[in-house]
């Protein structure tokens, strides 16, 4: 079984403006690397379906959902803002809708008997999205709607979401808080954007705030202390990955100091994880990382994790 690599050009044409630094570039810089590290004809590619309203509805409210539709321009040069750094163009609501199908995609494919893994090269991100609001690049919450969709459609009672991105999961945690079907790990730069997570007390949800300038040692240090015997304990019959490369030392998002290496060994344990409890099934979705070259060196080394080359 190989892994699954799922995207769509649909997710090249959200644009958010000349100086936003969610560019459709991301996107290329992934798959440029992967050719570059021979990673490219290891993957089965898959394009993204568009998420149902039903799928989005597990997770966000029809209010919510009604309005993205209504407000989505249709002219190439106008911009609609939803939130202060959240913009949509003509092209962001059928990219949001396939980086949200994405994730119920790959699902299925992984609950299949062909794939093991699946990684959603997707555009905009999802983490930030809550039930009722867009913020921080993020429209849908696609890994809170993939979970969904694991539960609602396979049966699936126990999922793991591992969110390491530089910014707290607000989105999903909020969206997940008090589901004892689901147990959500997020590790973040605090204080910093968005300003949560240091202090949730829901009994489903386990946060690392960590310092600027955290390095990968530290870093490490505290997945062994917080994270790794607690999930080892919920056996989760799947893995789901919000998968930020923000926190690259080379990114100037934000003020951590990881590597490539750092990302696979994060990689490694959950793809270990995954294997001792739940046949291998991990879903991943890319989140953050907005320097391209640290973006792409360090999603392919995620990929080869994912592969099984670690």
């Amino acid at each position: 079984m190989n892994l699954a690599y799922i995207s769509h050009e649909d997710c090249r044409l959200h644009q958010m403006g000349t100086h936003h630094v969610e560019v459709p570039e991301r996107l290329h810089a992934i798959s440029d690397r992967m050719i570059a590290a021979g990673l490219e004809m290891l993957v089965s590619h898959y394009d993204a379906p568009k998420a149902s309203r039903e799928q989005l509805l597990r997770v966000h409210d029809a209010a919510y959902v009604d309005m993205l539709f209504e407000v989505a321009p249709s002219a190439a040069d106008v911009l609609v803002w939803i939130d202060g750094d959240t913009a949509m163009g003509h092209g962001t609501l059928n990219a949001a809708l396939r980086a949200a199908g994405a994730a119920t995609y790959a699902v299925d494919l992984v609950m299949g008997e062909r794939h093991h893994a699946a990684f959603c090269a997707v555009r905009p991100p999802g983490h930030h999205a809550e039930r009722r609001a867009a913020m921080g690049f993020c429209f849908f919450n696609n890994v809170a709607i993939g979970a969904a969709h694991a539960m609602a459609e396979h049966g699936i009672q126990r999922i793991a979401i591992v969110d390491f991105d530089v910014h707290h999961g607000n989105g999903t945690e909020r969206i997940v808080a008090g589901d004892e079907r689901v147990l959500f790990c997020s590790s973040f730069q605090h204080p910093f954007y968005p300003g949560t997570g240091a202090d949730s007390q829901a009994p489903n949800v386990l946060n690392i705030p960590l310092p600027a300038r955290t390095d990968g040692a530290a870093y490490r240090t505290a997945v062994e202390l917080h994270w790794l015997q607690p999930l080892e304990a919920y056996a989760p019959q799947l893995v789901m990955i919000s998968a930020g490369f923000d926190g690259h030392a080379e990114d100037d998002m934000a003020h951590f100091n990881l590597r490539e290496p750092d990302y696979a060994w994060i990689t490694k344990q959950l793809h270990e994880l995954a294997r001792r409890h739940a046949s291998g099934r991990i879903v991943s979705c890319l989140e953050g990382g907005y320097s391209l070259s640290a973006l792409g060196r360090s999603v392919a080394v995620h990929l080869d994790e994912l592969i099984g080359h670690g």
